[in-house]
């Protein structure tokens, strides 16, 4: 009992609050179904036939101060209950005529009597011919005008949906627009397919109702006859005076709000989406010209000074032309001059002159400049492709690396050639490359020996050496062992290659702190007081810089805090924590470079080599010239010996000397994994390919 006394209170507070406007439709609904069904007193249908007007006339202005077309996206909804109301208001004012016809014309209510006799001069004939009037210009003209318009526009919005997409995608990645903003505009597009496709449907109902209300007059006018003559012993005369007078204002009474509605219908749907709404529209578009106003007043003088014509009539309207368009010469004129003077008042204010904030622009951390000729290939309204693979590319490299690169600003340059391309991080450039229009990329893999026709060039990415062909080329140059690869395809690797080389200065702090916030999401106690609790920030942000910088993936952040919490009291310096972390993500490590293999083939070093490493790692953290170059030619002959037998480039030594040689060897052999022996599990077999020192 409690609890339904508590439901109903709720409920009453949910109205009460603002949301009783869901009753809305239902309660609409049943008055509908009650006029269908309820015989209903002469006043009340007063009172729902002035209602039905009233909102015909709502509507049409609500239309006429729409500037978009989604402004008024309930219009379908609402034509199709407006046509409900009036078609339940015929059917209840025919029972009423029908019932009471013979006691007099306002037996069905003032409304359809003031129609009746009032607009057509109690001529049933002139009645008559005004209804047909009204039904042939709602249904031949208004009504089949806006049906087509809006069945148009129902294609064209579908067919221009994928391209609207397209750009929306476009602006997103190119950095202009925000999620929130792209989600937003992608409901819109769908917003107007939806509302053109049930405005398609929805002419359909104005039409029915002007078929509708001529049978609905016939039946009406041929029942009320055989009612007055038969039941009610009316001469056949006064019959058709009092019952075609009253079905005719009965017709008048429901079709001029049906016009009404029909011309809103018209003004949605042939509207222009602008900034203004559709009376602004016209009256800047057709009254903006003072030429036109001229040329117009003197045709209309002409017109007036021929013998026979009204002539006052048509000079007025001459003169009130002329004046018009001297008006609107006068303030055409006045405008510039106004618009000119306050920018030179504007241009020499001193505070004008002055610099402030916004004119300091923030260099884009990831950003690429296009000639002009490869603008068609970053426009996806043009179909270009190279947009949705850097989006590709940027979600890939989050799913392998760990965290989100920046977005990609694309401009275009026109200091470049038109087919050249660069690529910028924080600025600075870190490739570029040029491609030949309508070409395709033939790349050898270094296992083609037979050339092939076409511009040799290198491959950006890898310096590969490739040659440009023609598409028909393509298949035979595939036959013969080349990678084909098309301009968009080329640019996206290239663009891949420098992500993936230069990672490390892609993540900064506020990447750092974006995936703690994102780790937090799913599991807030991981992170709690982790900042700055057990670590800073910039030492957190530091490790997984250079876990980055080593090739290591990031995206087990679960392993990467627990060891940081474990060690982070007693050891709090980042290359020391590095190294923990690395023995902790030992199996993801091993397995990146080695697969799924038992049998792992390494790079090593000669016993004595180490224990001499070991000694200078003790004594000082530098190399002696001659040790070091004797160590990087050694290591070049291995990374052969390890190509030529399909291994990774893979440097296994003392846990010790793992950060040393990395950091050392990593400027001349940036392929190079230099992995520790505590990094390896202990369920895989170690192979020595090549040691390092034999000699030494």
């Amino acid at each position: 009992m409690i609890k339904s006394k508590l439901q109903t209170l709720l409920s009453f507070n949910t109205l009460k609050n603002g949301q009783y406007q869901i009753l809305a439709g239902p309660i609409l609904i049943l008055l509908i179904l009650s006029m269908m069904v309820l015989p209903l007193p002469a006043f009340i249908l007063d009172l729902f036939f002035t209602f039905n007007i009233a909102l015909s006339i709502i509507i049409l202005i609500v239309a006429l101060f729409t500037k978009r077309v989604l402004d008024f996206a309930a219009f379908p909804t609402v034509l199709l209950f407006a046509t409900l109301l009036r078609l339940s208001l015929n059917v209840a004012s025919t029972r009423v005529v029908l019932l009471k016809g013979h006691t007099g014309s306002d037996a069905a209510g003032r409304v359809i009597e003031a129609f009746g006799h009032f607009l057509v001069g109690g001529n049933f004939a002139i009645g008559i011919v005004v209804f047909i009037i009204l039904v042939i210009i709602n249904f031949m003209v208004i009504t089949k005008g806006a049906g087509r318009i809006a069945e148009v526009g129902a294609r064209f919005a579908l067919d221009g949906m994928p391209g609207k997409q397209m750009a929306i995608d476009a602006d997103l990645n190119a950095g202009l627009i925000g999620e929130d903003e792209a989600k937003a505009r992608r409901a819109e597009v769908t917003q107007e397919a939806d509302f053109y496709g049930s405005m398609d449907g929805a002419s359909k109902f104005v039409r029915g109702d002007a078929i509708a209300g001529l049978l609905i007059m016939a039946i009406t006018i041929i029942g009320g006859l055989l009612v007055g003559v038969m039941q009610h012993d009316m001469t056949f005369a006064d019959a058709s005076h009092t019952y075609v007078l009253l079905t005719i204002g009965d017709g008048l009474v429901a079709q001029i709000p049906s016009l009404i509605i029909s011309t809103a219908a018209g003004v949605i749907v042939t509207r222009v989406s602008s900034q203004d709404s559709i009376s602004e529209q016209m009256l800047n578009q057709l009254f903006n010209s003072p030429k036109v106003l001229i040329l117009t007043a003197v045709v209309i003088g002409l017109l007036g000074l021929i013998p026979g014509m009204p002539n006052i009539v048509f000079l007025m309207f001459t003169g009130f032309l002329t004046l018009l368009a001297w008006w609107l010469n006068k303030h055409k004129n006045v405008e510039p001059q106004n618009t000119t003077k306050a920018a030179e008042v504007t241009a020499t204010t001193p505070a004008n002159l002055e610099a402030t904030w916004s004119d300091v622009n923030i260099e884009d951390i990831l950003a690429m400049e296009v000639g002009y000729g490869l603008i068609p290939m970053v426009d996806q309204t043009q179909n270009g492709e190279l947009l949705g693979k850097i989006r590709s590319l940027r979600k890939k490299f989050a799913q392998t690396l760990g965290f989100l690169p920046p977005q990609v600003h694309i401009r275009d340059n026109l200091s470049l050639a038109p087919y050249q391309y660069k690529i910028f991080i924080k600025g600075g450039e870190i490739g570029k490359g040029e491609i030949v229009n309508n070409k395709w990329l033939a790349i050898n893999p270094g296992n083609v020996t037979e050339t092939i026709k076409g511009t040799p060039t290198t491959e950006p990415a890898f310096g590969l050496p490739a040659v440009w062909i023609d598409k028909n080329d393509k298949e035979n140059a595939q036959i013969l062992g080349y990678t084909v690869v098309d301009t968009s395809t080329m640019i996206a690797t290239h663009f891949n290659h420098l992500l993936q080389q230069f990672a490390s200065d892609l993540l900064g702090r506020l990447e750092t702190q974006e995936l703690l916030d994102r780790i937090k999401q799913e599991e807030p106690k991981l992170v709690e007081d982790f900042i700055p609790g057990v670590i800073t920030l910039t030492t957190f942000h530091k490790i997984l810089q250079n876990l980055i910088v080593e090739k290591v993936s990031i995206r087990d952040m679960r392993t990467i805090i627990e060891t940081i919490c474990e060690h982070a009291p007693t050891q709090n310096d980042a290359y020391q924590l590095l190294s923990m972390i690395r023995i902790a993500l030992g199996r993801v490590i091993t397995q990146q470079w080695f697969s799924d293999s038992e049998q792992i083939n390494v790079i090593c070093l000669n016993v004595n080599l180490e224990r001499l490493l070991l000694q200078t790692l003790q004594n000082t953290s530098n190399f002696e010239p001659g040790l070091a170059e004797h160590i990087i030619q050694q290591l070049q002959q291995a990374l052969h010996q390890q190509e030529a037998i399909g291994a990774p480039p893979v440097l296994l030594v003392n846990h010790s000397l793992r950060a040393m040689l990395a950091q050392f060897l990593r400027p001349n052999f940036p392929q190079l994994a230099v992995l520790s022996n505590l990094e390896i599990p202990n369920n895989r077999e170690i192979k020595v390919t090549c040691q390092i020192g034999s000699e030494t």
